[in-house]
C-alpha cells in the first residue's frame, strides 16, 4: 500500500524489558536486502540504547531528551529530515520508542508535517509483549496497555518462560484487547524479518490530503489565547498551580482562524522541542522561544510583554489558564485617541470616543482554543466489533463518521474494517488512528455476501450508542 516513493517507516514499540532491542539486533544482522536507519529514544538524559544496539553500517540516531511521543516530537521531525538529505544511504526507517512511550502520537508524526508526508510512510507499529510480566504491567501502566491497543503486529516475546495454558489465556486477553492485531509467539525475539516489516499497514495520504480536518495530534501545550494588543508594556499575572514552572510560547502576528491556530501549533512544536529559557518573575518574555515561567516561590508572580506596535499575539501555554488563574494586563497607564477625541473619565458614555486606558485593566482573549494534551492515560483499553450485512447509504456513512471522529477520535485508539457501499461493487477498505481515516476501494464482492466488518479499539467506547448509530447507516 505504501508509495514506491516514499521510505517505509516502522515504529518498534513495547513495555520496558520486553526485548525492543533484542529484535533490533536480529533485523540489523539478518539478510535481508535493506539499509535501515535506526531512530533511537531512551528517556532521561544519559542514552544507553546506541551502545546496546551492535555494530551495524545503519544510521543510528538517538534522541535522549524525553518520550518520543511527547515534548520531543519536534526533535523526530528535524531528525528525519535532516535524515531525507542522507536518502541515497538508507530505505528503510526503524523508529524503535522509549519503553515508557505512547505509539499513537509517534504514528501522526508522520502525518502531521508536509515534509515527512511527502517522503516518509508509515508501514506499521510492531509492539513487544513480555510474556512473563505483562500481566502485572496491564494491572499498573496505562502506557503498556495502549502500545497493545495501537499494534499491527504483536510479538509475544519469552514465550519459553511461561506454560502453554498460561501463553493460551495470556494470547486471547491480548486479542480481546485488540482484534486485529497479528499475534506472533517468540523466545528472544526471534521472529522472521518480514513478520514485522513491510506490513503495509497504513497509507493515509489520499484522505489526508482530501480531508486533513481529521488530524487532532496530541501537543506538548494545552491552551491557546489570542490577543489584540497596542503598544504598550503589558502583565502576564500568574498563580500557584499545580507545577513549579509555566512553558509557553508567544507568537505573533496569530490569526484567529482554526486554520492559522492549527499552524500556529504545529509550528510552536518545534519551539517546545527546544530547550526551554528560565524566565524569573519581573523579566520580559521574547516572542518566538520556548520559556518556562518560573513559579516556584509562594504568591502571585509577573512576567511582561513589551509591544512597539500594534499586534496580535498567541499564547500558546503548558497547562490551562484556569489552573494558574493566567490573566494578562494593560501595565501602563497611559491615555490613548481614537478619532481625534479623548475621554479623561474611567468609562465613556459616548461611543464616537476613546476610553482612558487603565493601568492593571484585564485584556479579554479574542480567541481561545484547547488541544488535546499529550499522555492522558487513565481509563480501561476495550475493543468493540460490529459485522452485519447489508448496504450503507454513502452520505449516512459519511456524516457518522465524521461525528464518530470529531466528538470520539481521541478516545479510539485504532480502527480497522470493511463496508459495503450501496452502488459500489467494491468493498470498501478503511483503517485509522484517533481522528486519522484512511479508505479506499478494495477487490469486487462478486457472489460474496455483502457485508459489514468493523473493529474500534479505545478508551470508554460507547458500544451501544457505536452500533445504533453505525446501524442508521443501513439502507
Amino acid at each position: 500500500m505504501n508509495s514506491p516513493n516514499k521510505v517505509p517507516v516502522t515504529i518498534l514499540t513495547g513495555f520496558l524489558g520486553a526485548g525492543k532491542t533484542t529484535l533490533l539486533n536480529r533485523i540489523l544482522t539478518e539478510e535481508h536486502g535493506r539499509r535501515i536507519a535506526v531512530i533511537e529514544n531512551e528517556f532521561g538524559e544519559v542514552g544507553i540504547d546506541q551502545a546496546l544496539v551492535i555494530n551495524a553500517d545503519e544510521e543510528v540516531f538517538e534522541m535522549s531528551n524525553g518520550c518520543i511521543c511527547c515534548t520531543v516530537r519536534g526533535d523526530l521531525i528535524r531528525v528525519l529530515n535532516n535524515l531525507n538529505k542522507r536518502r541515497d544511504k538508507f530505505d528503510y526507517v526503524l523508529v524503535e520508542t522509549t519503553g515508557l512511550a505512547d505509539p499513537g502520537p509517534v504514528a501522526q508524526t508522520f502525518f502531521m508535517d508536509d515534509e515527512l508526508r511527502a517522503e516518509y510512510a508509515l508501514d506499521g507499529i510492531v509492539t513487544l509483549v513480555d510474556a512473563a510480566h505483562i500481566e502485572q504491567q496491564l494491572g499498573r501502566s496505562d502506557e503498556s496497555t495502549e502500545q497493545i491497543a495501537f499494534a499491527d503486529v504483536l510479538v509475544l516475546n519469552k514465550t519459553d518462560l511461561v506454560n502453554s495454558e498460561s501463553l493460551d489465556r495470556l494470547e486471547t486477553r491480548l486479542r480481546d484487547m485488540n482484534r486485529m492485531a497479528r499475534v506472533v509467539r517468540s523466545e528472544r525475539a526471534n521472529v522472521a524479518v518480514d513478520t514485522v516489516l513491510n506490513l503495509g499497514a497504513f497509507d493515509l495520504d489520499q484522505v489526508l490530503e482530501r480531508r486533513p480536518t481529521f488530524l487532532e495530534p496530541e501537543y506538548p501545550f494545552e491552551w491557546t489565547g489570542v490577543y489584540s494588543l497596542d503598544v504598550g508594556r503589558y502583565e502576564l499575572s500568574l498563580a500557584e498551580g499545580p507545577d513549579p514552572s509555566m512553558s509557553l510560547v508567544v507568537v505573533s502576528d496569530q490569526s484567529t482562524d482554526d486554520a492559522a491556530l492549527r499552524e500556529g501549533a504545529e509550528w510552536c512544536v518545534r519551539q517546545y522541542a527546544e530547550p526551554s529559557e528560565p524566565i524569573h518573575p519581573g523579566e520580559e518574555i521574547p516572542v518566538g522561544k520556548h520559556v518556562n515561567l518560573q513559579l516556584d516561590s509562594p504568591g502571585r508572580k509577573s512576567f511582561f510583554l513589551e509591544v512597539n506596535a500594534p499586534v496580535r499575539v498567541g499564547l500558546y501555554t503548558q497547562h490551562l489558564p484556569e489552573e494558574f488563574d493566567l490573566q494578562l494586563r494593560n501595565a501602563d497607564g497611559e491615555a490613548f485617541k481614537l478619532g481625534g477625541n479623548f475621554c479623561s473619565e474611567p468609562v465613556c458614555t459616548d461611543t464616537e470616543t476613546a476610553t482612558q486606558r487603565i493601568k492593571g485593566a484585564a485584556v479579554p482573549a479574542e480567541a481561545e482554543r484547547t488541544w488535546v494534551a499529550q499522555h492522558e492515560h487513565d481509563d480501561e483499553v476495550g475493543s468493540i466489533a460490529i459485522e452485519i450485512d447489508g448496504d450503507c447509504d454513502p452520505a449516512r456513512l459519511n456524516a457518522w463518521l465524521s461525528n464518530l471522529l470529531s466528538e470520539r477520535g481521541v478516545d479510539i485508539f485504532r480502527m480497522k474494517g470493511f463496508i459495503s457501499v450501496a452502488g459500489e461493487s467494491q468493498r470498501f477498505v478503511f483503517q485509522g488512528v484517533h481522528m486519522l481515516f484512511d479508505g479506499q476501494p478494495d477487490r469486487e464482492w462478486g457472489d460474496e455476501p455483502r457485508r459489514n466488518q468493523l473493529v474500534f479499539i479505545g478508551r470508554n467506547l460507547d458500544e451501544q450508542g457505536m452500533r445504533e448509530g453505525f446501524a442508521e447507516c443501513l439502507i
